[in-house]
């Protein structure tokens, strides 16, 4: 996207955000809870009983454009953002956030954990965002599938090489390859490669790119696709594949897999996802809310903010919308029991001995979906077409290394802190 474009597609975004924005009082920008049924959740039920309260989605890249153009343009229409922690680290080095020292200072008896307010400093001396929601990725698996886990498998604590030997032997006993991913154009499956495959086979994401652990781990991953159900390339949610029985074992966003935990909670086991030689890589998503600098209500976002963290509504997420508490509250005996389920599979994957958080990408800007592409391209190379992987993986590192350098974007965990934009070594 040239410069002339980039500016002409900010000041339409500006100039419809202030057209469609102008009626209400607060209006809550939200990366989060894009899908049609999680925004009416919002809309209806979570800011239920706040007056004035307009809450609108926008896609990542798009969000970093607008938050852009509005602080270029001086004109802010946007009162409260809610985003990941990777979304919001460009607004903060940016000094585009206010400060909210004094809410996280109200909010210290509530329940929030001191390591969740600590991410929300995002590395500054004040508080940048609140946390507000948080999830990961798990896996399932249907009754079904369970009499075909190898023995002295423990679920809670499974490898790839035990995943794949499970995707075996259902596939020779039923004749058909059981487990899904969601590969298709909706579906987060580039977060599968940065968050576990990656940080499980090499430690790292970016740095370790074309290393020698990277093509053991992509060795892996053609093992694994090998058993897997070829309509996963279509997949978006696999909620739905599941409740549909073409797969017995999927792996996908908590918020994905909800519908099919909470339709049939003694028909399913919910699971951390496997270990590899370096560790169980896994990827925390917390999501924060925070007022950019200019937000024309303060006071109405800071009220939406003290709304969204009370104990109900965290508890009223979880069940609604499948992401889960900042607040150390229980969840309440007698409830859901599939979304006690995926509560336990959450904290058993946080707990892990041998678990490595890989963060969300951070300082990528609206860059993020070429990031996301190096590994859904990668993929597509290596595992559907056959290509030597290392070879892929030189080239592919070239896009990746370039991108780096485009955007500046240092390194962020389980690779090492750089001083400059993150290399791949």
């Amino acid at each position: 996207m040239t410069t002339a474009t980039r500016k002409g597609l900010a000041l339409a975004i500006l100039a419809a955000t202030t057209a469609s924005a102008a009626p209400a009082e607060t209006i809550f920008l939200s990366t989060q809870l894009r899908p049609i049924e999680e925004a009416t959740a919002v809309r209806q039920e979570l800011l239920k009983g706040l007056d004035g309260v307009d809450y609108v989605v926008e896609e990542p890249p798009q969000f970093a454009v607008r938050m852009a153009a509005e602080a270029e343009a001086g004109k802010h229409t946007i009162s409260l953002v809610g985003a990941t922690h990777g979304e919001l680290a460009p607004l903060a080095d940016r000094n585009m956030l206010t400060p909210l020292d004094d809410i996280a200072a109200a909010l210290k008896d509530k329940g929030i954990t001191p390591a969740l307010m600590d991410l929300g400093k995002l590395g500054h001396d004040h508080q940048q965002y609140i946390p507000w929601m948080q999830a990961t990725y798990v896996m399932v698996a249907k009754q079904e599938a369970l009499e075909f886990l190898p023995e002295g498998a423990d679920l809670n604590a499974l490898t790839y090489e035990q995943l794949i030997a499970w995707g075996k032997a259902m596939q020779e006993a039923t004749g058909q390859a059981r487990i899904g991913f969601p590969a298709g154009p909706k579906g987060l499956f580039s977060r599968f490669f940065q968050g576990y495959l990656y940080p499980s086979y090499t430690g790292g994401v970016v740095r370790t790119f074309k290393s020698p652990e990277a093509v053991k781990g992509w060795e892996m991953m053609k093992a694994l696709w090998a058993v897997t159900n070829p309509s996963s390339t279509n997949y978006g949610f696999m909620q739905e594949p599941l409740l549909a029985d073409e797969v017995w074992v999927a792996w996908d966003h908590v918020a994905r897999l909800k519908e099919a935990v909470v339709s049939m909670p003694d028909q399913v086991k919910v699971f951390p996802a496997p270990a590899g030689p370096k560790g169980r890589g896994y990827m925390p998503v917390v999501a924060g809310l925070a007022i950019p600098q200019g937000s024309p209500d303060v006071a109405g976002a800071e009220k939406v903010i003290a709304h969204l963290v009370t104990p109900e509504v965290q508890l009223m997420t979880a069940e609604k919308v499948g992401f889960f508490p900042t607040l150390s509250v229980p969840l309440p005996e007698g409830g859901d029991p599939g979304i006690a389920a995926m509560a336990a599979a959450v904290t058993a994957t946080q707990t892990a001995s041998d678990g490595m958080i890989s963060l969300l990408p951070v300082g990528l800007g609206d860059k993020g979906g070429e990031f996301n592409k190096v590994y859904t391209d990668t993929f597509q190379r290596i595992v559907l077409n056959g290509e030597d992987i290392q070879a892929v993986l030189d080239a592919e590192a070239k896009a990746l290394s370039g991108l780096m350098e485009t955007t500046k974007a240092p390194c962020w965990a389980p690779d090492a802190k750089s001083d400059g934009p993150c290399p791949v070594e």
